[in-house]
């Protein structure tokens, strides 16, 4: 059934999909077995056109009365392409909830937000392991309880103090080696570590077989949690919008990775006049 016309205002998950087979109806989007990711054949996501495959089964449209000269919310809303649900899925895939002790190993824009998921799915205490002040102010505001500077042995031996032997909700979102296995270190035996970190580099699991713990996660079905989290933004429940805190035009697209890549930005946003 076609559900959108032209002039409809939409967010458009990275991944696109159809959302009726199997998968999309499980919640899982991105296997599904119609759809793939933007760029080479399918256009690119930065660009001042872009041609949507299975439109129907992947763009969210924006309700009519939503205000996008709102710098705010545009901004909060197009998190919701990306990180703010990956960030969630990390928090789903930990099995975190009401009261329970959450430790998030990352403060790019995907762990920010997976401080923001956990705080929004009940968790009493959120530990954030980042070092980098600007975006350890973002993780209070956005509900961390704790913080741990330390890197490598230093921080797995802070973290595990803290929390009397490790957490059972661990979420992963940088995907180095070092993170991943801080994760599991951090996570106490029988414990979760929800995982979305990108490159996803290949570790060992000896101590994740040795200790019974679950890794859980993976490329984030981001068009699953837009509806969910559309409407918590636009009833000023959440407000993702402090992980883009650069804007830049087509132009300067160079420009804005390379203030990501040296950390002088946590995430920019891309502007077409």
């Amino acid at each position: 059934m076609r559900t959108l016309k032209p002039g409809d205002r939409v967010i458009a998950p990275f991944a696109f999909s159809d959302g009726v087979c199997e998968y999309c109806s499980a919640g899982l989007h991105t296997s599904c077995v119609q759809g793939g990711y933007w760029g080479a054949a399918n256009d690119g996501g930065q660009g001042e056109a872009v041609r949507a495959p299975l439109a129907d089964g992947t763009l969210v449209k924006l309700p009519e009365s939503v205000d996008l000269s709102d710098t705010r919310l545009a901004t909060a809303i197009a998190t919701l392409t990306d990180v703010c649900g990956t960030g969630h899925h990390a928090a789903i895939s930990s099995g975190i909830g009401a009261g329970g002790t959450a430790v998030v190993v990352g403060d790019g824009a995907v762990g920010l937000c997976g401080v923001l998921a956990a705080s929004r799915l009940g968790a009493d205490r959120i530990i954030i392991m980042g070092r980098h002040d600007a975006r350890l102010d973002v993780a209070r505001r956005f509900g961390a309880t704790d913080e741990v500077r330390e890197r490598g042995e230093e921080g797995i031996a802070r973290v595990r103090e803290l929390t009397d032997g490790g957490a059972a909700h661990v979420l992963e979102c940088v995907g180095t080696p070092q993170a991943t296995e801080t994760a599991i270190a951090v996570c106490r035996p029988r414990g979760t570590v929800g995982h979305v970190g990108v490159p996803a580099e290949p570790i060992g699991l000896m101590d994740v077989y040795n200790r019974n713990i679950t890794l859980r996660g993976g490329v984030a079905p981001v068009r699953a949690y837009i509806p969910e989290l559309l409407e918590d933004v636009l009833a000023g429940r959440i407000d993702p919008s402090p992980v883009l805190d650069m804007t830049v035009t087509l132009d300067e697209v160079p420009e804005g990775y390379a203030a990501m890549d040296e950390r002088r930005a946590i995430k920019t946003l891309v502007t077409v006049s």
